[in-house]
């Protein structure tokens, strides 16, 4: 690693004011560790960087047997079957085309989001929006909650208790909630909004009923170091200190790209290249913007952007994980464009020792 573009890196999150954290483990090791206007424990909404956890635990039940990914929707849960939704399988959730992004629109869902049983009786009572499997479109808070009531159906458990249960306690990410515990509110980092819809989202996301609610598709409040953690044990095939929690078939299979190149996705507006419960990188000749893992990540690199204020990723190919929070909602594609930048600095900083003149030495 180049010392001098990390040190560029910790530069932009600097100079950009506000409470971060930024984490980067290259092979398991801290590359850094840096906390900006807080301490390294405090508690940071995740928005949507929440989502690959809900569904890992999709293909932990699938991997067990549980669930096939490839089962409606509605065999776990009849309710859901309605208004020509009885084909929606999970798999399509997982990929973003289930033909729902959302259930009464993006405002509406977010104002609820808190109460689980409104959430789910307007997703309901909802119609589709386009063919299910048709095309990738967005699901920002619907996702969490199809998910989710479909691991509580099928597990028997909700998706905050299973979720400590089979991956946190085992992993020892006692930092990593989803839904913030009462007694922790005292570290919790409110978020910083500006315009009219960042005040609207600062002044639902700030409350104390929506950190504590269970909200799969946005609710984890965590560190960068265990989210970074978190990651780790994923590029390293879903193991930690000799403790398993996914088999590594299944972690490539939550890899496993879901879009064509290029493919639109129709509520973003851009090219998104989609999984199965993460983002991919690889997207860096991209003309219409800055992708937030970098213009140099690869395609192989994993991960899930947060409103443009949080993100974690890992790249297999350099073994480089970043964690990186923040209590910034932007606007515009100022977010994007910071996220990108700063995980450019970190990817700079990768060495080739291949083409090093001591190492051909």
């Amino acid at each position: 690693m180049a010392p001098d573009r990390l040190a560029a890196a910790l530069e932009l999150v600097r100079s950009r004011g506000g409470t971060a954290q930024l984490v980067v483990l290259k092979d398991g090791r801290v590359l850094l560790d840096r906390s900006f206007g807080c301490a390294p424990d405090a508690l940071f909404w995740t928005f949507s960087a929440t989502k690959p956890f809900i569904a890992l635990l999709v293909h932990l039940l699938a991997q067990r047997g549980e669930l096939s990914l490839d089962d409606p929707v509605a065999r776990s849960w009849p309710g859901f079957g309605a208004r020509g939704k009885d084909g929606v399988t999970v798999r399509q959730v997982l990929q973003h085309r289930s033909g729902l992004s959302s259930a009464r629109g993006m405002l509406v869902d977010a104002l609820v989001m808190a109460d689980w049983d409104r959430s789910l009786r307007a997703l309901e009572r909802a119609g589709l929006q386009r063919a299910p499997g048709s095309a990738p479109a967005y699901q920002p808070i619907a996702y969490g909650f199809i998910l989710g009531e479909v691991v509580r159906r099928v597990a028997g458990a909700p998706p905050d208790q299973l979720l400590r249960r089979e991956f946190l306690d085992p992993l020892g990410l006692a930092d990593l909630h989803l839904g913030l515990p009462d007694e922790l509110w005292h570290r919790h980092v409110p978020l910083r909004g500006s315009g009219s819809a960042g005040r609207i989202t600062q002044g639902i996301v700030n409350r104390r009923a929506t950190r504590r609610a269970v909200i799969p598709a946005a609710g984890v409040s965590t560190t960068a170091r265990d989210l970074a953690r978190f990651y780790q044990v994923l590029l390293d095939g879903g193991v930690r200190d000799g403790v398993r929690v996914l088999d590594p078939a299944t972690v490539l299979e939550a890899r496993r790209r879901s879009t064509a190149e290029g493919e639109i996705d129709l509520r973003i507006k851009r090219p998104v290249r989609w999984a199965q419960g993460f983002q991919l990188g690889g997207l860096g000749t991209y003309p219409g913007g800055r992708p937030v893992m970098g213009r140099l990540s690869t395609p192989e690199t994993f991960g899930h952007n947060g409103s443009s204020c949080c993100i974690g990723w890992a790249d297999p190919t350099r073994r480089l994980v970043f964690g990186y929070l923040t209590d910034v909602l932007p606007r515009g594609r100022e977010g994007s464009h910071h996220l990108s930048t700063v995980a450019d600095a970190v990817l700079a900083a990768c060495v080739d020792v291949r083409s090093a003149p001591e190492q051909r030495r």
